[in-house]
């Protein structure tokens, strides 16, 4: 191998979990990740700079000069990540290996038992025009409130050879639950991902799911015309079909003991999957780090989401993204004076307001610890951390330097 090549061309071997299993150990240091969810983006017009470019952020530039900096790829470059992947990535797990349906972790994040047999689908109101278009995926992001209400409407319809289940999450989202003889999660989703399409059909990628893509499309079919006097949300679109998959835990490989601070239920429930503890996050990220502070004894690692980066940037709305980093820099003191051994902080995927979409974009990344060697980054933004010690790397290898710099792994091999 030659060591004078950028990081972003080393090649890189994701270490076995059973390897990571032999070599991790306890210690009282602590690791906290916090996670910018969408964090990345992409120049604006008028300005040339990013979201992160155009905020005001001193402590995030604090924490960089003093971090080793880099950018990540969450799942491979030029692939756009969903939330789960790009989480799991981050936790150390192969994305595409441990492909995850979001209707499992939506389900888990409000606290549903599930049943092994259960299929589980991601649902999001939306609205559609006259002739059956999407024109916004998120249906004005309704409130919990009126959520609640539809999903009590839908939430009796009556099919043959399935019990289903219709529950709110928070907004615009709700969960789809499937009880019953030979289903099958083997099926495509309806939702387009975007809008000026039409939802689509739900196909079944099997024989054996041709009958459990029957039963969902007449529940969307029906759903359509209880819905369809609603000014916003008329309609629904459903991803993620699933089942609990059974995967090992964090506590298991790295003989950790997490936490996760997250206020969306889609974050505590992929946590709760991979073995974190679920603590009070309130509404907002000073009520979050408050709950870290207050729970920093009890634990040694700490994963503390952050969503409004990436609503804002999903709503196309520049400026609030850039709000709403502003408004975590400033909490961020809070943060800093625990101290913790290992502070990671970066994002599951970027998501440009120029685009109001996920993006494949790799995203900034640092890691500050006492033994970590800092580079000469003295910005977080995009085109700062590319320049960083780690240049361009994925995001799996993340939880592999988190342990070294905790002093949790022992030496590998003789």
């Amino acid at each position: 191998m030659n060591l004078g090549m950028p990081p972003s061309k080393i090649a890189n071997t994701m270490i076995e979990f059973e390897h990571m299993k032999k070599i991790s150990r306890t210690s009282p240091s602590k690791i906290v990740f916090l996670i910018i969810d969408g964090v990345g983006g992409l120049p604006h017009p008028e300005t040339g700079k990013t979201e992160l470019e155009s905020a005001r952020k001193p402590n995030l530039n604090r924490i960089a000069r003093d971090s080793l900096c880099g950018l990540i790829d969450p799942i491979s470059p030029g692939i756009t990540p969903g939330s789960a992947p790009g989480h799991l990535a981050i936790f150390g797990y192969d994305p595409v290996k441990y492909n995850i349906g979001r209707g499992v972790v939506e389900a888990l994040g409000i606290d549903l038992e599930l049943k092994p047999e259960d299929i589980t689908a991601r649902g999001n109101f939306c609205t559609v025009d006259n002739k059956g278009i999407i024109i916004d995926r998120r249906a004005g992001r309704v409130s919990t409130d009126k959520s609640t209400e539809l999903c009590r409407s839908l939430n009796n319809i009556a099919i043959n050879g399935a019990e289903i289940s219709v529950l709110p999450v928070k907004e615009h989202r709700f969960v789809l639950i499937l009880r019953g003889e030979a289903l099958s999660p083997e099926l495509a989703d309806s939702d387009p991902q975007q809008a000026g399409l039409a939802p689509k059909k739900i196909e079944a990628l099997s024989p054996q799911a041709q009958r459990t893509a029957e039963i969902v499309n007449n529940f969307v079919s029906q759903a359509s015309i209880r819905l369809q006097y609603e000014p916003a949300a008329n309609m629904v679109l459903l991803r993620g079909f699933s089942r609990r998959p059974d995967i090992p835990s964090i506590p298991e490989i790295y003989k950790l003991k997490p936490a996760v601070i997250a206020i969306y239920p889609m974050y505590r429930g992929l946590a709760k999957l991979v073995g974190m503890q679920v603590l009070p996050g309130g509404e907002s990220i000073t009520e979050q780090l408050n709950s870290l502070r207050r729970y920093y004894a009890d634990y040694d690692f700490f994963f503390v989401h952050f969503k409004s980066t990436d609503a804002r940037g999903e709503d196309g709305n520049f400026r609030a993204k850039v709000q709403a980093i502003e408004e975590l820099d400033n909490a961020l003191p809070s943060l800093l004076s625990l101290d913790p051994e290992v502070l990671i902080i970066t994002g599951d995927h970027s998501t440009p307001a120029t685009l109001a979409m996920h993006s494949w974009h790799p995203v900034p990344f640092m890691l500050k610890s006492k033994w970590c060697r800092p580079d000469n980054v003295t910005e977080f933004s995009e085109k700062a951390c590319l320049a960083g010690g780690m240049g361009r790397f994925p995001a799996t290898e993340i939880m592999p330097l988190a342990m070294a710099n905790a002093l949790k792994l022992d030496k590998f091999g003789a």
